[in-house]
């Protein structure tokens, strides 16, 4: 999906990739992160974002909820906080004691975890979409002695939901439910949220009609007289989305591929702000009946991946080859190449991720524009240290 802007764009990283491959710094299935490069593009969200009044909270779900990278974006770089979209990562992001600015979207903490949450945890916001969440997130929050802001989600005929996340209230019964939540006293309601809010329509950025339903419950809280402090469209958050973001009169983002310089729109030939700052390494593993299969882990079946580059040799020009998955429901123990290499040649990829669902290393590599490539560390896919740089 991102091969051509790979090569384009940053050649330096696929070039650094390939020294620590044939160094042995770097194993088959890991995505490597070109530090200086994601610092700058979460340096141009942010900009970006502050000039249209846009507070930011980082996913880090796509590059593996690496503890690494989300401590850099809060302490270093200006972001509110993470926004964890499943408890374990709330979980992880506690243990490592960065903040944590938005728990419940998409996943609901589960009730044993309430607790914990408001003892330990104590984000900024919680996304509630059932009432039964509510009433026992309100609990948990009078035990720790605290009151903890909300977000809600209402959702219209139109809107539109992934499989399997499907939730939310009808935006018929809104004034009902604020009446409820109003009489829960361990909780506040602090603003909307719905996802996905934003798409990408080939080169530009379209709202959806989800995008729409939040604006509308927002000002249907208003006239209830409730204080909106976030409206939070989750969904392409980018420099090229934050004039639409502020049109919708959102306050809050959630920037995660961009960060990588790997959302939809970063694979057409118009340049984005963000430049593509993360690659996917594997090798050739074996051959079979005359074609190639390299080592795999890292799929993700919305990815979009289709192409290839292989080096036969190192110093070798890189050959690109298609990438074949002939049955989706498979595990990918290995990837089919079209085309035979040696085995034990390089094979880079650039696709749409989801790390935190694959097996996959992230290696982050900084000095990689200076020439001289250094990895900093390595981590499993769920955030885990595996080593040292």
């Amino acid at each position: 999906m991102f091969v051509n802007a790979l090569q384009k764009h940053n050649p330096a990283l696929i070039d650094a990739a390939l020294c620590l491959h044939a160094e042995g710094k770097v194993l088959p299935d890991s995505y490597i992160i070109d530090l200086d490069t994601f610092v700058d593009n979460a340096k141009k969200i942010k900009a970006e974002a502050d000039k249209h009044g846009i507070t930011l909270y980082a996913m880090t779900k796509q590059f593996g909820r690496n503890p690494f990278l989300a401590r850099l974006l809060v302490e270093d770089l200006g972001y509110q906080g993470i926004v964890c979209v499943d408890y374990k990562e709330a979980r992880l992001f506690s243990r490592h004691g960065i903040k944590i600015a938005n728990v419940g979207h998409l996943v609901q903490p589960p009730q044993a975890m309430l607790a914990q949450l408001m003892r330990d945890v104590q984000p900024d916001v919680v996304t509630v979409v059932t009432m039964e969440k509510a009433i026992a997130l309100s609990q948990a929050a009078i035990n720790a002695n605290r009151v903890q802001k909300v977000l809600l989600k209402f959702y219209d005929a139109e809107d539109v939901f992934y499989t399997n996340q499907e939730t939310g209230f009808p935006l018929a019964e809104l004034p009902s439910v604020i009446a409820q939540m109003k009489e829960l006293p361990g909780i506040r309601i602090a603003g909307i949220t719905h996802f996905p809010c934003l798409l990408a329509d080939k080169a530009q950025v379209m709202s959806t009609a989800n995008a729409h339903t939040a604006a509308i419950a927002a000002q249907q809280c208003r006239d209830l007289g409730i204080e909106v402090e976030q409206l939070n469209l989750p969904s392409m958050t980018c420099c090229s989305s934050m004039p639409t973001l502020s049109q919708l009169g959102a306050t809050h983002g959630e920037p995660g591929h961009a960060l990588t310089g790997t959302t939809p729109l970063h694979q057409f030939e118009q340049p984005q702000p963000e430049t593509i700052a993360m690659l996917y390494l594997s090798e050739v593993s074996h051959h079979h009946q005359g074609k190639s299969y390299c080592f795999g882990g890292g799929y993700y079946r919305r990815g979009h991946m289709e192409n290839a580059l292989i080096w036969p040799q190192v110093g070798s020009p890189a050959v690109q080859c298609k990438v074949h998955n002939d049955n989706q429901a498979s595990i990918d123990y290995h990837l089919r190449l079209s085309g035979t290499a040696p085995v034990g040649s390089a094979v880079v990829m650039a696709f749409r991720t989801q790390v935190f669902v694959t097996r996959s290393d992230i290696v982050i590599v900084a000095g990689i524009h200076s020439g001289q490539p250094r990895v900093i560390g390595v981590w499993d896919s769920l955030g885990n240290e595996v080593a040292h740089g």
